[in-house]
Formats: C-alpha cells, structure tokens, sequence
C-alpha cells in the first residue's frame, strides 16, 4: 500500500485504493475522445522471441482507449520485419511499425547525418526519437506514453496509471513518470538508481549544492524508469540523448522546458521485473557499468550549464562523499530487505558501489576533458526549420514500408 507524502518538488500520485484497471480504462476511453493516446513501443527484434514482449502485446490488445501503437524496430533484417509485421498483427488498436535498418528509414537518417542531425548512435534514444517524429507527422495523438519492451510483470494497468495523470483534462499535468518498486526473485534490484543515482545526488547536493535541479532529481522515486506519458506539445522542443543517460535527459528536458507544477510522478505496479544488465565489471563500455557513466556524465552536464563549476578537486569530494553514502545506504536496504522476508547479498552490493565509484571518477575525467560535449540529438522543431517536408517523408516511408514491406525499398 502506497504511502501519501509529497516532497512539494513535483506531484506524487499514490496508489492508495487499488483502483481496478477496468475502472481507469472506462474513464480513459471518455479522456481519448478528445485526447487520443499513442503508444510507443521501441523494441529490439531479439524481444520479440522472449518471454516478455508476446505477453506485453496479449495484454495490450485488451486496451481499449489507444488511438494507435507506434512500434520501433531495431536490429531487424527484411525477413525479420516480415516476421514482425505478423508478430504485431494481433493488436487490433491501429498499429505502425518502423523499421529503422530498413532502407527507406535509413536514406532519411542519412539525409540528417548530412546536416549533422542525426542520432550519432544507435539504441533506444534513436528508437524513440525516430517514433516521437512519426507520432508528430500523423497528427493524431494528443498524449503519447512510452514503455520498454522487456517488462516481464507486465500488466495493462500499468499504462492505465502511466497514461491517467496527462489524459485527464481535470488535471494540470504534460508529463508524469512511472515509478514502483524493483523487487524479483527474493531481492530488490535497482541497483543503479539506489546505489548510484541515490548516494550521489546526496553527494552533489554536499559537495557543490543545494541545488535546486539535484532537489527536483532527488524528488522522483524511481528518476531511471523507462515509462513516462506527456502531451505531445512537448514533444517538438524535447532533445532525446543517445545514450544511457536517455532517462535522465528526458527529466532533465522537462524541466528546461515547462514548470514543475505540470509534472509529476505516479505510482503504476506493485512488482516490476525486466530484462537485467549485466555489472560488466571489466568493461567500461557495457552493461551497468557504461550505463552508469552515462547517467553521471549527463548529471554533470546540466548541473555545469546552469553555473555549477567542476574541478579535478571537486570530483574527488564528490566521489569520497558519494562512497560513504553508498556504504550507508546498504546497510538501510539490508534492514528493509530483512523486514520484508527479502535476501540482499551485501558482497554484491559492495562490488557494485566500488565500480560506480570508479565510474564517477571515469566520468568526471571525460566531462573535464571535453565540456562542451553534448549527446542530444536535435529536437524535432530544429529538425523541422531545415527540413520543412521531413517529418512528411518519414510518415511516407513507414506508411510505404506497412504497405509492401519494405520490398521496394
């Protein structure tokens, strides 16, 4: 059971009462006659012959109040697009498929990189990116959520609870993010949000704070959860990152560009598991480990464009303090986790911390050495100014690709 305090940074939205997803969807089917909901779906092929995606879309067909389902496809040949074009054929909601290796999406890319608009990378940044600019070219959705593709506690209330806070026209809010616990086979998970990002906004907030963007990070309980809903008039000005940061960013762009007040938080399951990285100890350039750069290079990054000034110096407190909060932190999720009837493998919790500490430091050295890099690909509006008829060639392309599946391309 869902508490009700609120930090005042952001809303937080409870689930106090266990409201029956049919009762939320009967109110969100009334919400989408004047708000259509689009639902972006960016997926790897690979999840298509997992255990996770088949059941996303069972439960997906249940759905009554989406407008249409836009789903990016990554790491696909011709045959496997076919392959997905049947797998997708049971949502009876309209559905779309990019197929981004796909020639046609691949000469738009090319005709971006040009004009040093394209993603410079490939992953779930693009994969979004790319779907947002379709979602913009059809013109027809007023909210769009997003969900990952690996959630194996998948249920349909989830998006109803993700979806609510925006669809709601009684409601102030463009933006709201998912946020749950991460608890599977007997332990809690989530160890780059609590033992990363937790210890180390403590850290900055220390070292180089108060702050009020470390407070506003500090107030989502979950800040690297895949799931969020917005109004699609924020779409245009949002820069997507390319890499792991890709959560981060998108909090941090919300913020840039609309008041606190129309954003918050909400509280969609009581179990969430997915697919889990690996620690990749001994390669920086993999798995948690890579990721947890990213996450604190983009921190970085917006911290230094709104006057906060790094040093060698400064990095080492934040590292030295980050530590020490770390260490403490465990012992409190060891606590909780004998509480609950839980396990916590305290070794592996060390480890993890020892290598986000040596990350931090990793980090800071790349940001120091080049401060002025930046890993957000171009927001759709700028894209749009010099390329007036692009967003109408993407819209072409997928309507092309849907209709003789990518054959001509």
């Amino acid at each position: 059971m869902g508490d009700f305090s609120q930090t005042g940074a952001i809303t937080t939205l409870h689930n106090l009462t266990r409201r029956s997803a049919e009762e939320l969807e009967q109110e969100l089917v009334a919400y989408a006659s004047s708000r259509p909901v689009t639902l972006i779906l960016p997926s790897l092929f690979s999840e298509l012959e997992g255990d996770a995606l088949p059941a996303i879309v069972d439960e997906l067909a249940q759905v009554p109040y989406l407008n249409r389902i836009v789903i990016g496809l990554d790491r696909a040949d011709r045959d496997q697009f076919a392959h997905a074009r049947s797998f997708f054929s049971k949502l009876p909601q309209d559905h779309v498929i990019l197929w981004n290796d796909g020639p046609r999406l691949r000469a738009i890319d090319a005709k971006l990189a040009e004009a040093g608009l394209a993603p410079t990378e490939p992953g779930k940044g693009r994969n979004v990116w790319y779907c947002l600019g379709y979602a913009l070219a059809a013109q027809n959705a007023d909210v769009i959520a997003i969900h990952d593709c690996d959630i194996v506690t998948y249920s349909r209330d989830l998006l109803a609870r993700l979806v609510y806070p925006v669809a709601n026209p009684a409601f102030r809010y463009v933006f709201s993010k998912g946020y749950y616990a991460r608890i599977a086979n007997n332990t809690i998970n989530g160890r780059v949000c609590r033992l990363l990002v937790t210890p180390l906004l403590h850290a900055l907030n220390l070292t180089v704070g108060p702050h009020n963007y470390i407070d506003y990070l500090s107030a989502f309980r979950y800040p690297l959860s895949g799931e969020f809903a917005m109004r699609v008039s924020v779409v245009p000005d949002m820069r997507i990152p390319t890499d792991w940061g890709l959560e981060i960013g998108v909090l941090s762009e919300m913020r840039r560009n609309t008041s606190a007040r129309a954003i918050c938080q909400v509280d969609i399951a009581d179990i969430y598991d997915h697919k889990h990285q690996d620690l990749s100890q001994e390669d920086r350039t993999k798995g948690l480990s890579r990721m947890s750069i990213d996450i604190t290079k983009a921190i970085f990054r917006k911290l230094a464009t709104e006057g906060v000034i790094f040093s060698a110096g400064t990095l080492r407190s934040v590292k030295a303090t980050y530590f020490r909060a770390a260490l403490d932190l465990i012992e409190s999720y060891h606590a909780d986790a004998l509480m609950n009837g839980l396990t916590l493998d305290r070794h592996k919790e060390e480890q993890a911390v020892e290598l986000f500490a040596a990350n931090i430091t990793a980090a800071g050295e790349v940001f120091l050495e080049n401060p002025s890099e930046t890993p957000f690909i171009p927001n759709w509006r700028r894209v749009n100014a010099a390329f007036p008829g692009l967003l109408s060639e993407l819209a072409d392309a997928v309507a092309r690709d849907g209709a003789d599946g990518g054959l001509q391309g």
